[in-house]
This record gives C-alpha cells, sequence and structure tokens, in this order.
C-alpha cells in the first residue's frame, strides 16, 4: 500500500504540489489509479486520480477511513545528537512504533546548539507513510530543559545513567497511559537536571543494566512503553 500525504486535504480535490510530483512522476500514477491521502489527523482517503497532473493531480473520493487515536500517548523529551544522523534514525524509529509528540532538548550538556525543524518534520512524514499510521505525532521547537521540565507532564519518566535508586521503566509505568519520556545528551544529564526533573515530579527510571546510546534509549524507551501495552 502506498500512502501520501497532505494535511490539508479533506478528500476531494487537489493533492499538493510536492505529493504530486511524487505521485505522478516518480510512481507513474495515471488517470484512474486508486491511491490513499492521509492528513495525519486519523483519516485515509482512498480515491482516483481524476486528473494525473504533476503539480496538482486531481482526486475524487471513493471511500473515507477514520482511525481512533491509541490508548495511550508518548511523549519523547530527547536532547538531539552531535551528529543529527543519529537523532534523526531515533525520530525515524520511534515514529515507526508510534509517537504522540516530539521535543527536543537543550541540555547543559548537549554539543548539539541548533535543530532544524522542518528537517525533523520530513523524517516523520517519510516515517509515518512507511510504517501507515494515520496520526501525525506534534513537532516541537528545541527546548531548554528548564522551560520544559516546569511545564504540566502526565506521568514524566527520566532516564539517567547515575548510581541512584531508580526503577525499570517496565515496572514504574502503568498501561493504558500518556507518559513523557525523558532521555538525556552524551554526557547525560547533569546532577542539577536530575534533581530539577525529580522536584517537578518526574520519576528517575531504568532502561536495562547496560550503558544506552541516547539514540537507543530513546527507541528502547518507546518500544518499552508499547509492549507493556500490547
Amino acid at each position: 500500500m502506498e500512502l501520501f500525504f497532505d494535511p490539508a486535504f479533506d478528500g476531494q480535490g487537489i493533492l499538493n504540489e510536492s505529493e504530486s510530483k511524487h505521485c505522478i512522476n516518480v510512481l507513474r500514477h495515471k488517470a484512474g489509479d486508486t491511491i490513499t491521502v492521509a492528513d495525519g489527523k486519523g483519516h485515509y482517503y482512498n480515491c482516483e486520480i481524476i486528473n494525473a497532473h504533476p503539480k496538482k493531480c486531481e482526486l475524487a473520493l471513493i471511500e473515507k477511513q477514520t482511525f481512533p487515536k491509541s490508548a495511550f500517548g508518548i511523549h519523547m523529551a530527547v536532547a538531539p545528537t552531535k551528529s543529527i544522523d543519529r537523532f534523526e534514525w531515533m525520530v525515524e524509529k520511534a515514529m515507526e512504533l508510534g509517537i504522540s509528540e516530539i521535543t527536543p532538548l537543550l541540555c547543559h550538556h548537549s554539543e548539539r546548539k541548533k535543530v532544524r525543524t522542518d528537517r525533523i518534520e520530513r523524517v516523520v512524514v517519510a516515517a509515518m507513510k512507511q510504517s501507515l499510521k494515520a496520526y501525525l505525532p506534534v513537532i516541537n521547537e528545541l527546548t531548554p530543559f528548564d522551560e520544559f521540565i516546569n511545564k504540566n507532564h502526565t506521568n514524566g519518566f527520566i532516564a539517567h545513567c547515575y548510581d541512584s535508586d531508580k526503577t525499570p521503566l517496565k515496572q514504574i509505568y502503568a498501561t493504558g497511559t500518556d507518559c513523557t519520556l525523558c532521555i538525556g545528551p552524551e554526557g547525560d544529564f547533569s546532577i542539577d537536571e536530575v534533581e530539577m526533573a525529580s522536584k517537578a515530579g518526574f520519576k528517575p527510571v531504568s532502561l536495562g543494566n547496560s550503558r544506552l546510546r541516547t539514540e537507543t534509549a530513546g527507541v528502547v524507551a518507546c518500544h518499552t512503553i508499547h509492549l507493556l501495552n500490547d
């Protein structure tokens, strides 16, 4: 199944220019073919191509499908790695598993101080289409840790490498509930950041006995939540 993405599409009319080009010039679809368009808001539109124009492909609705939201939501707050490719790999895999929100964090030990949100959006959209997801997650701008941590968050967890009391995520997470997962940079969160998170209600968690890279920790945490809800 091929999935196209157009957040403004409502089932009838013109597919956006980038997806029209991909549909007609790259995939060689023609008038009379049937394609599926997702709006990222829980809807699939099965449509017939009426006019196979490479810039404004015209579609007619055959069937609309509506998908319910997941019973649980995952907000991943992760400090981007020095190598943006590694961070984008994590975002891609987390999207394939299923997440509801992404916040890049600017931490005390962060080596990467800037993130292009538009580039992250492209990764997320590609992963959404590849994994046939109906919902596109919220993608936030790079946010300073203290600013992020002092907002209201549901069921917050922070994973770090310090020797202190930590509960395995698989034991402390309650299935069927929303959660916020905080993963630090290559140099880990600072002690002050861990204490700040604890005071804000975030629970320190362990992701296992191995010391994980930032991007691996993000995927493991996300996968753990999905396994527990399976």
